[in-house]
């Protein structure tokens, strides 16, 4: 079981989007303050401000990769490439495991209309949507990747 995985799926429920449990649930590793993480990662949730496209633990993800082993120097190409291949294999993982990146693909019956006010997070909100464990897995996925070196 993965610390950071529990740690996702409860911020998720906790009413923080799903890029931001992501990222919060990775503070540890990131070093980040858990309220910068939050406003870091709010414009990714909902597939990009709800606008369904790439799943925000996806980009939640990313954004702690790039974090954590992401490059700075515009000119290191091999830094980019290696750092391109390490999203593109959490990408990957991520759709072998969940049949996709893309938020409205991942939200089978549930009405996916873009833009628009979030949601109340009432129970029958979690009763329709996989996020919870879209963000558990995300982390999932990520610790090993980390751990992985």
């Amino acid at each position: 079981m993965s610390v950071h995985a529990e740690l996702a799926r409860n911020l998720f429920l906790q009413g923080y989007n799903c890029s931001q449990a992501v990222v919060c649930a990775f503070c540890d590793v990131t070093g980040l303050e858990i309220d910068v993480a939050a406003r870091m990662a709010s414009s990714f949730g909902g597939g990009l401000g709800r606008l369904r496209e790439v799943c925000g633990t996806v980009s939640g993800a990313a954004l702690v990769l790039g974090i954590v082993r992401g490059y700075a120097d515009p000119e290191d190409y091999a830094a980019k490439k290696a750092h391109y291949a390490l999203v593109q294999e959490f990408a990957r993982r991520f759709r072998e495991k969940n049949g996709s990146i893309v938020c409205r693909e991942l939200l089978k019956g549930v009405d996916v209309t873009t833009g628009g006010a979030p949601e109340a997070r009432t129970e029958a909100y979690y009763r329709k949507r996989p996020c919870p464990n879209l963000a558990y897995c995300a982390a999932e996925i990520l610790d090993e990747m980390l751990k992985d070196g």
